[in-house]
């Protein structure tokens, strides 16, 4: 059996119906803006439970527009956990604001709350949780431990899409929600792609026209801004994973049910511990090994099942960022991740035998 890790035309769901529609949009020439983003925008509120949405470029330019935003004061700190992408941190450091890299949890890969409460001083301005993997921040937490402080909070939910807590979408916890709909994401779009929500009136507003050079409408330009703007073939594809999503996450959680049915047994392996009141969305399948992960991923490999490591580094240890204070859990994490294939894709009989195989390899 050969299991890639993942296919991304097979994730295109009713494609004689998309290419239909996309074919539509270039026969009426509408490829930037217009109805169609306007409606995705309003399908995206709807589907987090946010008053508005901005749809931008990427990931990277939501993350960077949404702290410009904020107006933050000059020279003040914002707090990054240090397992996460690399435009988390570099969005920081875009706006020259000083970078503070916080330390991780090791049941969830979340920011580390005990860590946080060192990290906070009277210099902090933001937090950037990252809800990783599918994972959510544990939110509750960390608003309880800002408290009355004047902290702003960015949520990064690029891997986040059907992610919850206690009901409430991730995104909609603090200040501002950043999304990504690059291709291998659980809702993946062509091309690359991104959101920015909030229920704030003046961030929307801002946000709105910072993305388009200033302007809402042509020539309508109040200051310097931006061009990131999510095209309308892209779009398209969005609104049509988004209307299954429901199924897509039905699939996920299915597949991750065996996987920990299946592997929680082996010593050597540790699992994510699970929340109660979380709802995951399982975007990607790490687990963890203090020996053997090089031995396994290559083991996997002969037995022809594609793995990859998300993140084979943690950002403080890239030297551009200078940061030399230690992280505890972070330390040497890089060399014992693994991330397993889990996606509506693939199919119950593949993921028994990619735990079969990794049994085969402990035994």
């Amino acid at each position: 059996m050969n299991v890639h890790f993942t296919n991304l035309y097979k994730l295109i769901p009713n494609k004689k119906l998309l290419f239909y529609k996309m074919n539509n949009l270039l026969k009426n020439n509408q490829l930037i803006g217009g109805k169609e983003i306007d409606n995705f925008q309003k399908e995206f509120s709807r589907f987090v439970n946010s008053k508005f949405t901005i749809a931008v470029g990427n990931g990277t330019d939501a993350l960077e527009i949404a702290i410009r935003s904020l107006k933050l004061k000059k020279n003040s700190e914002i707090i990054v956990p240090a397992n996460t992408w690399i435009s988390t941190a570099a969005a920081v450091v875009t706006n020259e604001f000083k970078l503070v890299l916080c330390d991780i949890n090791l049941d969830d890969y979340t920011i580390c709350l005990s860590d946080l409460k060192k990290k906070i001083n009277k210099k902090t301005s933001c937090i950037i949780p990252v809800h990783l993997y599918g994972n959510p921040a544990h939110m509750i937490s960390i608003k309880r431990i800002i408290g009355k402080r004047n902290i702003k909070i960015i949520e990064d939910c690029a891997q986040a899409q059907g992610s919850f807590v206690n009901g409430m979408h991730v995104g909609t916890f603090g200040d501002i929600g950043t999304f990504s709909f690059f291709p291998s994401k659980n809702i993946g779009g062509i091309g690359d792609g991104g959101a920015i929500v909030t229920n704030n009136k003046k961030i929307f507003d801002f946000c709105l026209r910072y993305r388009n050079h200033g302007a809402v409408e042509k020539y309508d330009h109040k200051f310097v801004g931006r061009n990131s703007r999510l095209d309308c073939i892209n779009s398209c594809l969005i609104r049509e994973k988004i209307k299954r999503y429901n199924q897509t996450l039905k699939k996920r959680r299915t597949l991750a049910k065996i996987y920990h049915k299946k592997l929680k047994s082996i010593k050597n392996i540790k699992l994510y511990n699970y929340q109660k009141n979380f709802r995951y969305s399982y975007h990607q399948f790490v687990i963890r090994l203090d020996k053997y992960r090089d031995e396994l991923k290559l083991f996997l490999k002969k037995n022809k099942v594609e793995t990859m490591i998300h993140y084979p580094y943690m950002l403080n240890e890239l030297t551009f960022f200078n940061y030399k204070k230690k992280l505890i859990n972070c330390n040497m994490l890089g060399k014992k991740i693994l991330s397993l294939p889990i996606s509506e894709e693939h199919s119950v009989k593949e993921i028994n035998y990619i735990c079969k195989i990794i049994k085969s390899f402990f035994n």
